[in-house]
């Protein structure tokens, strides 16, 4: 199958082809067609298997054989959970449309910056919005733009969307659509609410399931290595000198930790910064173009700032947190070993994390070899089980109590880490 096979216009396919892309990936060759036929479609895929281009083709192609109506309106409407996805979608959504030959206006709209220049941008109206759910909302609350002419929704990686708290968000945007529109939904996972709502909006929509990208096991080493919590920093440095890592992924579970791990690198020499949902957009931007650039080490985040984000050859990915849930899991560690390169995935494993890795490993069926570093190994690493001796109900010592009684017989230090939840944008 090639991308003309898909009834794609010439000017589309001049991009496609400039964009070194020769045949379309499985999401392409079923979402395309079917969009272009008009119709609703649900649609499973992860990233990095070319799903925006599967919907901002055919959507450019049907925008571009209308006429723009006059006004402070949206012609299509594109809902992503974080502001670094809408920035993705909309430049990707500007190169493919360059060779169209009347100019399509792709506005890209995200909180944590001035609202200012995005209301003034609404002059005249927009073809394409790429936008955040909250900051679509304020915009609309001061008359910058109206919803009542989209013609086409799409809503990207709807279970991000719900998971980060934007379902009243949702159902407010969408009253203000009109109920005659073509509407395309795509999620990696299917949970409960993201069931809910593509039963209540779709109309008989095209469903398309494609099975998560694939790392080639040849390609991807997972490693396993056992410490204790207080010194994960420590070993995370000694790795990145000691086997010449030159950019690294590290997935923590709060937005301190990111600072504060990526502070303690940069006082031993390395080249890292901080990414979560409480930087400036600017702080946001530039921390990931010199990483995708090579100029960092380390880019510390949470998995909350770092959804969507395209990275091309990540050598490695490491998780300093372990992932709450076993499908995150398999979605981190994705990131890396892909496209031919080779990749290296690492979780940190201490005495408290012990039984949820397993669980991780059983669902993902894997059964990885523990590892021990030289100087870091762990002073404890499964909770012993409690004895069975009796005695005053409320004074047996906890497993809590049994690990830091561990750490101390190791004379290591036990700082405690306040763990704050990460803001959504």
């Amino acid at each position: 199958m090639t991308f003309t096979s898909l009834g794609l216009s010439i000017p589309l396919l001049r991009a496609v082809a400039e964009k070194g892309y020769e045949t379309p990936t499985p999401i392409q060759a079923a979402a395309i067609p079917a969009i272009l036929r008009g119709g609703d479609v649900w649609a499973s895929a992860q990233t990095g298997t070319g799903k925006t281009a599967a919907f901002a083709l055919p959507l450019l192609q049907k925008l571009s054989a209308r006429k723009r109506e006059p006004g402070r309106i949206a012609r299509s409407l594109i809902l992503v959970p974080t502001r670094e996805l809408a920035v993705q979608i909309g430049e990707s959504i500007r190169r493919h449309s360059r060779f169209l030959p009347e100019p399509i206006k792709v506005l890209t709209v995200y909180g944590g910056v001035s609202i200012n220049p995005q209301m003034m941008a609404f002059g005249g109206g927009a073809d394409v919005v790429v936008a955040t759910p909250g900051r679509l909302l304020d915009l609309i609350d001061h008359n910058a733009v109206s919803l009542a002419t989209v013609s086409t929704l799409v809503l990207d990686e709807a279970d991000r969307l719900f998971a980060l708290g934007f379902a009243d968000e949702l159902n407010r945007i969408i009253a203000l659509l009109p109920a005659k529109r073509q509407t395309l939904l795509f999620s990696a996972t299917f949970p409960p609410a993201v069931t809910a709502l593509a039963e209540a909006l779709l109309r008989n929509p095209v469903r398309i399931e494609i099975a998560a990208p694939t790392t080639s096991p040849e390609l991807l080493t997972q490693r396993a290595i056992e410490v204790d919590a207080p010194r994960r920093t420590q070993l995370l440095r000694h790795l990145i000198t000691t086997e010449g890592w030159t950019r690294v992924l590290v997935f923590v579970a709060t937005k301190y930790l990111t600072e504060h791990v990526a502070d303690k690198l940069r006082r031993a020499g390395l080249k890292a910064e901080a990414l979560h949902g409480e930087l400036s957009q600017g702080a946001r931007m530039q921390a990931l173009a010199d990483f995708k650039a090579g100029k960092l080490q380390a880019l510390i985040a949470t998995d909350v700032a770092a959804r969507g984000l395209d990275i091309v050859e990540l050598p490695v990915v490491v998780n300093f947190d372990l992932p709450r849930s076993p499908a995150d899991y398999t979605h981190r560690i994705g990131r890396t070993g892909r496209a031919g390169t080779p990749g290296v995935a690492v979780s940190f494993i201490s005495a408290e994390t012990h039984a949820h890795f397993q669980l991780i490993e059983k669902r993902n069926r894997l059964n990885l070899v523990r590892e021990q570093i030289e100087g870091f190994a762990p002073g404890i690493v499964t909770p012993p089980a409690p004895a069975s001796t009796g005695g005053i109900k409320g004074k047996r010592p906890n497993k809590k109590d049994r690990y830091r009684a561990a750490l101390a017989r190791a004379e290591m230090p036990d700082p405690t880490v306040s763990r704050r939840p990460d803001s959504a944008d």
